[in-house]
């Protein structure tokens, strides 16, 4: 039996009252992930979509012969959808419910519940002379509440939107301090139905960020030619949560993900900025002791921290100037931990494709028939608020598929040398070194051996090699030392890495020619098997996709033979990727950080002796010598050409990748999940199904029927969409029948109104018009 992971990263776009429908698809998310566990530790069917999403994973079981694991290791949202991605990757990391996060969607994102107290209006008469205003905008003929709103719902709209109206003006109408509340409320809420276990595998990090924006900005500096040093205010900002190096369970402080959830919607004339002093008094009138702060502050604002003003920091909604945060979640891909084969998808939630967030009258045509310029308020609304939230994905998406042709192109190059690499190590080490039986020291000579034939064997193309591999290196030092040394300036960064460079070139570790360019590498290689742990980490992972090609497909490969042998090569993969991480190397490491710039070679001495990874090489030598025990020689053969012979490989694609590529086997697959795209039960998109859309998408903060609405449909679309993408992963040859994929959607909505149903109070009329069109779904 095969196993892959199905591994969903998500990207959370803004959408502001339309958070209650993203929650609906993140709540999906949620029970797939929680059915995946289940399945895979064959504990008793749950009920709801959950036992739905079982019944999919053993269909895929029965026809591709394939056990699938599906996870979210990699959340990144903006405003509305950072709310969202803070919420699920507390409840993935705890194993807690999101049933409390439903309950604030539901109940409290209502304008009565977020308009700051002084910001009420006092009594019928307070703005009295705004009232006749109201009532004219709410109750003409034909107005936007006659038009948009169901007639069960006419009176509650135009009530609330009354005293909306009638609300303070050219000050933000919702609390801050009430919005915080509320998040840290559902967080306790959280807590107190009781944790579970993670619902990621032990060791799988998951790695969450938000996008804020800093309104005043702080100053960056930038390396010119001339002058050399420039300063420029950047105002983005990306809060980020890990699970590495935390405890089990733990992804961070509940004052931490209100300060993340709160500042990242912070939205623009609807909440007042964010400051810490706000979370201050907050956690101060409930008792709540946040030891971590000056920690998090100095993380987060560093720049703010070291100049005492961390408290006068305003911070605004992240969908200013990063409303899909690819980006972040892109450079989330390195160092992953994989167990098996591995199906990466990058998933976007985007509510209302095609719709911008505010829809500004005026786009008439002239009287020959053209576009109307936009005009004065128009074009400064547009561009100060339009324009930066709602540019396109295209360049994120041209990054993603550039990365993963190029993974693509490896493959295919490492698929053409096999046969080469099979010759030259038949050359290198004689045609009868398998007839010998392996030994772990037998194995280590070999793979000694190896290294240095190669180098000559290759000619000029090795110094190319060894010169970028050695940049890499550097690289990899540089970026270990950030880890070190989070609160380090980014000048003491570069300088660190220019002082490890010189370093390096003292010790002759960059002469790679000699007298008629003749090969020289003995130095580097001693260089490269003391500071390399890259080349560790991507020969491992490279092993363990000829296991999951190769090896488990052979017949007579006994599973536990093939499971033996995967145990052994995650565990020294996961070793390697220990080894750079801040907790390993430890506080005196810090320190050699922080002296590095003066003292560049006691820090390379330092680490290499901490790591020790000629000592890591020998462990991985004994425990694959240890795990081949019992394995058909075909088998073993084949892996140990791929173990041995990968340095030829490398020397072959790393000047491709530079090791991109490594991390997971295949390239990346990119979906989205929106109404538009979800049109099984009714098409027409946002349009025929969401309340939120209205009023510039705050429609959902005045009527709770359209809370339920819009909530309801979230979970709808998302099992729409996840069962697609689930079955999209089945491999090429294999297929569900659309009879098949069609019932498993059916049952899963009628499981979702079932449950929800008595839930739902206000749209019982929609429930039951929901139960007819799916009892209407038919194959095409």
């Amino acid at each position: 039996m095969r196993e892959k992971e199905l591994r969903l990263a998500l990207i959370c776009y803004g959408g502001v009252s339309l958070a209650v429908y993203m929650h609906g698809i993140t709540r999906e998310i949620w029970h797939l992930v929680r059915a995946s566990r289940a399945f895979l530790e064959n504990q008793p069917p749950s009920s709801g979509s959950e036992a739905v999403y079982r019944e999919l994973l053993e269909l895929i079981e029965a026809k591709s012969g394939t056990k699938l694991r599906v996870l979210t290791d990699i959340i990144s949202g903006a405003s509305a959808g950072g709310i969202n991605g803070v919420f699920l990757a507390q409840a993935i990391t705890t194993g807690q419910s999101l049933e409390p996060l439903t309950d604030l969607w539901l109940q409290n994102a209502d304008v009565e519940v977020l308009l700051d107290p002084d910001a009420r209006p006092l009594s019928r008469f307070s703005k009295f002379w705004a009232a006749p205003i109201a009532w004219a905008i709410l109750r003409r003929r034909g107005g936007a509440v006659e038009r948009t709103v169901a007639a069960e719902a006419q009176d509650e709209v135009a009530t609330k939107l009354s005293g909306f109206v009638r609300a303070r003006w050219f000050q933000p109408p919702f609390g801050g301090r009430v919005f915080s509340t509320l998040l840290l409320d559902a967080l306790q809420a959280m807590e107190a139905q009781g944790f579970t276990r993670p619902l990621l595998p032990a060791g799988q990090p998951l790695d969450l960020f938000v996008t804020v924006t800093d309104f005043h900005g702080h100053r960056e500096q930038l390396q010119l030619n001339s002058p050399s040093n420039v300063t420029e205010n950047e105002h983005r900002l990306t809060i980020g949560f890990s699970t590495r190096g935390q405890d089990a369970g733990m992804l961070a402080h509940q004052a931490e993900l209100v300060f993340a959830a709160r500042s990242t919607a912070s939205f623009p004339g609807a909440f007042p900025p964010f400051t810490v002093r706000e979370l201050d008094g907050l956690l101060l009138s409930r008792a709540v002791v946040w030891d971590e702060r000056e920690a998090f502050l100095k993380r987060i604002l560093p720049q703010q921290f070291e100049a005492g003003s961390a408290e006068d920091a305003f911070l605004i909604d992240g969908s200013v100037l990063a409303n899909a945060p690819f980006a972040q979640a892109i450079d989330a891909l390195r160092n992953r931990p994989a167990r098996r084969e591995v199906d990466r998808r990058f998933v976007y939630i985007d509510p209302k494709p095609g719709m911008p967030s505010f829809r500004v009258r005026g786009r008439g045509k002239t009287a020959d028939g053209h576009l109307k310029p936009p005009g004065f308020f128009s074009t400064i609304f547009g561009a100060t608020s339009d324009i930066p939230r709602e540019q396109p994905i295209r360049d994120s998406l041209t990054a993603i598929e550039g990365r993963s042709q190029r993974i693509a192109r490896m493959r295919e190059i490492t698929e053409h040398l096999e046969v080469e690499v099979e010759h030259m190590i038949e050359v290198m080490l004689g045609k009868t070194w398998f007839l010998t039986k392996p030994t772990p020291e037998r194995l280590r000579k070999w793979r000694l051996t190896m290294l240095q034939k190669s180098a000559a064997a290759t000619g000029y193309s090795y110094p190319a090699y060894a010169h970028l591999r050695m940049m890499g290196v550097l690289d990899d030092l540089a970026a270990t030392a950030r880890r070190l040394c989070p609160d380090a300036r980014q000048e003491h960064c570069r300088l660190l890495r220019d002082a490890l460079w010189g370093e390096v070139r003292r010790r002759g570790l960059d002469k790679l020619t000699g007298p008629k360019g003749r090969v020289m590498a003995a130095e580097s290689m001693l260089f490269f098997r003391a500071q390399d742990v890259r080349f560790r980490i991507r020969r491992l992972r490279f092993l363990a996709r000829k296991l999951a090609e190769d090896v488990e497909v052979m017949a007579e490969v006994p599973a536990a033979v093939a499971d033996r042998l995967r145990q052994a090569i995650y565990a020294s993969l996961a070793h390697f990727l220990e080894v750079e991480t801040s907790e390993y190397l430890g506080a005196d490491v810090a320190e050699a950080v922080r002296n590095g710039v003066e003292n560049p070679a006691a820090l390379l001495d330092l680490l290499a002796e901490r790591r020790n990874l000629e000592a890591g090489d020998a462990a991985t030598d004994a425990a694959l010598i240890a795990a081949l025990t019992d394995m058909p020689d075909a088998a073993t053969r084949t892996i140990l050409l791929g173990y041995l012979g990968y340095i030829l490989y490398d020397i072959a694609t790393l000047p491709l990748l530079q090791g991109e590529g490594q991390d997971e086997f295949d390239p990346i697959k990119v979906d989205r999940i929106s109404p538009d795209d979800a049109t099984t039960i009714r098409k027409g998109g946002a349009a025929a199904t969401l309340k939120g859309i209205e009023f510039n998408n705050f429609g959902a903060f005045f009527s709770r029927a359209y809370r339920e609405n819009d909530y309801l449909w979230g979970r709808l679309h998302g099992i729409d969409r996840l069962i697609d993408i689930v079955l999209s992963s089945m491999p090429g040859t294999v297929s569900a029948e659309q009879a098949e994929v069609l019932a498993i959607k059916k049952r899963a909505f009628e499981a979702v109104l079932e449950a929800e149903a008595p839930r739902l109070k206000r749209i019982q009329p929609l429930i039951e018009e929901l139960r007819a069109e799916i009892a209407a779904i038919t194959p095409a």
